[in-house]
């Protein structure tokens, strides 16, 4: 038995079946990473050693009756945007490479109290800022079903890290697709939750209206798992919501009788690869055979919600990265002897050239005489989107899509950031209308790489989304059928 193929769920019916140990399954995680880390290069920090110590203190505990929660000793691995206290938080960017968080962001503090056993932070583009994690300034992380490809982004190091068995899941952050997009990428599942549903407070900001953390797992019934444990109102951060506590577990019923799918047309058309669409059309013929209702509907916003979501963002990011100037964060340059000059530099050498394109794209949207053109309009744009959505969630449960046109391209592979950005162009719209997505591996292309499928609910629906990404999974069993290959 190899326990780092194991979900988490399994792995805790082996714990409590008293068939492994909590030390057992951090040590196998721990030669896991040895073995194979070098090849993915997932991580910025490994804590294995860490770990382990902590493993050994968690039984303890246990032992003890100090701890009964049902993760005590499941190792996690985070995205490396999130603070981590006493361990470094470096955003994939040289201007945090040394910086070390003072305190824990609330997602840590709550799987800390869980007992879950931090592996180490992982890889990411720097930022958040991209669709392929190959902006990141540490490394760049390898997609471990073909090294020669890229994991996605910005969650790379999040995704690859789940797919190869180097962790049991992980956290990421989503600001447009960036845990849906490489959760596709690398064949497993990501949940991006409703705008409000986790919070943010000790998260680096991109753009602090569209962030949002979420779990990458590899199944759906672990994303539930993890969703239970994040999910919750925080005092410390005022755009979190106030709801009644739900069991997402408790929604994987495998049933989608009566359920209503909304296909829009829009999603499958210009620019969207053969072989995923293929494997789209499939999934959607498997729902209507487990007694879903499947219908057409038109959502022409995918265009103006990718212009309106780099203008937002962008915006967004403009602002809270002023403050890393060298003076009160971040990178401070050796040169210069005024003010300005350690501004300027500390800067230029902190920032990479794609965070550098975005600063200065927001910037010039929020500048005194584009205000209006630019900024304003897309706030009217996203209204719009997000009205466009209600109109389709009155007669159906869910929307399904592609996560990504494509599967997994190669290093070096597309020839300009807009062509980049387009990576993004189905994830994106649920972002700027705050609503629950979900990627989901539906199949694998010619060449044995896997194709994700999206699920979009309205808001606070992770509980639909959920379930009807399990009974899809649940009649086609992916992970028993495909496996990372590790090609070079």
């Amino acid at each position: 038995m190899d326990i780092t193929e194991l979900t988490v769920h399994e792995l805790q019916d082996k714990l409590k079946n008293k068939e492994i140990t909590i030390s057992e399954i951090t040590k196998a995680y721990s030669d896991r990473i040895k073995e194979k880390e070098s090849d993915v290069d997932a991580f910025v920090t490994i804590l294995a050693d860490e770990a382990i110590v902590k493993s050994r203190k968690i039984e303890e505990k246990i032992n003890n009756g100090e701890l009964k929660s049902s993760f005590a000793g499941i190792p996690i691995g985070i995205k490396d945007n999130m603070c981590t206290k006493g361990i470094k938080t470096t955003c994939g960017s040289k201007m945090l490479e040394n910086f070390i968080a003072p305190y824990d962001a609330t997602i840590v503090e709550r799987l800390n109290k869980e007992g879950m056993i931090n592996l180490g932070k992982l890889n990411m583009d720097e930022f958040a800022m991209g669709s392929s994690t190959e902006n990141s300034a540490i490394k760049k992380t390898k997609n471990p079903w073909n090294l020669n490809t890229v994991p996605g982004g910005s969650s790379g190091g999040s995704a690859a890290a789940v797919a190869a068995n180097l962790v049991p899941w992980a956290l990421g952050s989503d600001t447009g697709g960036s845990i849906r997009q490489p959760s596709s990428f690398c064949g497993v599942v990501g949940l991006k939750p409703t705008y409000g549903l986790v919070s943010r407070y000790g998260l680096v900001a991109y753009a602090s209206s569209l962030d949002q953390i979420g779990p990458i797992t590899k199944d759906v019934r672990d994303c539930a798992m993890l969703l239970n444990v994040l999910a919750g109102r925080d005092e410390k951060d005022t755009t979190s919501i106030d709801r009644p506590k739900v069991d997402y577990v408790e929604a994987l019923k495998n049933d989608v009788k009566g359920l209503k799918i909304a296909v829009p047309k829009e999603f499958f058309g210009e620019g969207i690869n053969k072989e995923v669409k293929a494997k789209l059309e499939e999934a959607i013929a498997k729902y209507k055979e487990l007694g879903a209702e499947v219908e057409e509907v038109s959502l022409d916003i995918a265009e103006h919600a990718l212009a309106a979501y780099y203008i937002i963002a962008c915006a967004e990011a403009s602002s809270n990265l002023g403050r890393f100037d060298g003076i009160r964060y971040g990178h401070r340059s050796e040169k210069g002897e005024t003010l300005r000059d350690i501004y300027f530099n500390s800067r230029s050498e902190g920032f990479g050239p794609e965070v550098k394109r975005r600063i200065i794209l927001g910037t010039y949207v929020l500048s005194s005489g584009y205000y209006d053109a630019y900024y304003k309009k897309a706030q009217k744009v996203r209204t719009l989107i997000a009205n466009k959505f209600e109109e389709v969630f009155k007669n159906h449960d869910v929307i399904l899509t592609p996560t990504s046109p494509t599967t997994a391209f190669e290093f070096n592979s597309k020839s300009s950031p807009l062509e980049m950005y387009l990576a993004d162009i189905c994830t994106v719209s649920v972002n700027v209308a705050g609503l629950p997505g979900i990627s989901i591996p539906c199949g694998v292309d010619g060449k044995g790489m896997p194709i994700g499928m999206q699920l979009i609910g309205n808001k606070f629906q992770e509980e639909t989304i959920l379930n009807v990404a399990y009974t899809y999974e649940q009649a086609t069993n992916f992970r028993a059928n495909y496996k990372p290959e590790f090609k070079k």
